[in-house]
């Protein structure tokens, strides 16, 4: 299947939650400047998963749940992610990775507007743009079933949590470098961001972080791709 990827012309931005409302590892805002990159336009969907690996990793869970090829994958791991990507890798010959933390939340935000959801800073439209738990039954939804933000990215709020390259640190932002940050040399947890179809609004924000064991798997779990 195709792999939709949009270009992102970097920029500097302040990062980091803006509004006061957000939890003590989303500050202090800080700012950050990023180098051109790539970024999928949807996340990684059970179609282009199934055709690199051969399988669906929700059917060794629950074979009994139903499928939609054009919906994110799920139930992968941080480590299965990066599993997948080395073979699509070898199978493309491309250059394809997980994007960072501050890739991620550069993107969200429209290239780093101070959107506090993805595409909009308006909860009354958040529905247009994010699946959430208001407006599903609780199930993964297909991709770009909802309007894309301003960049031309869908669901980057809502429909499944993305895993992202970095660590996750909770006083991280104390110490971020100022230039293309990479995350902690080490820690317990991957960083995943943009909430699920389970998750209420104030997950779904763009500077909301949350960390995941890199081995852990959840039916809210995805990733998209970054070159």
């Amino acid at each position: 299947p195709p792999i939709d990827m949009v270009y992102v012309k970097g920029g500097c931005f302040q990062m980091g939650d803006k509004t006061g409302d957000g939890d003590d590892d989303e500050r202090p805002v800080h700012e950050v400047c990023i180098s051109d990159y790539y970024i999928g336009s949807t996340e990684v969907t059970q179609e282009l998963f199934e055709k690199v690996m051969g399988y669906i990793p929700a059917w060794r869970y629950n074979p009994t749940m139903p499928r939609n090829p054009k919906a994110p994958v799920n139930y992968v791991s941080w480590s299965h992610a990066q599993e997948f990507i080395g073979k699509l890798n070898e199978i493309t010959k491309g250059y394809y990775r997980l994007p960072t933390e501050a890739e991620w939340e550069y993107a969200a935000r429209s290239g780093g507007k101070d959107d506090i959801w993805s595409g909009t800073s308006n909860e009354g439209e958040l529905g247009d743009y994010a699946w959430f738990i208001d407006n599903t039954d609780k199930m993964i939804m297909a991709s770009k079933t909802k309007r894309p933000n301003a960049l031309g990215l869908y669901d980057m709020s809502g429909n499944v949590w993305e895993w992202v390259e970095d660590y996750f640190d909770f006083e991280y932002y104390q110490a971020s470098p100022r230039k293309d940050p990479y995350g902690p040399d080490y820690s317990l947890f991957k960083v995943v961001r943009g909430g699920s179809f389970f998750d209420p609004p104030n997950k779904l924000r763009t500077s909301y972080r949350y960390g995941l064991e890199p081995v852990s798997k959840a039916i809210s779990v995805g990733f998209r791709l970054a070159e």
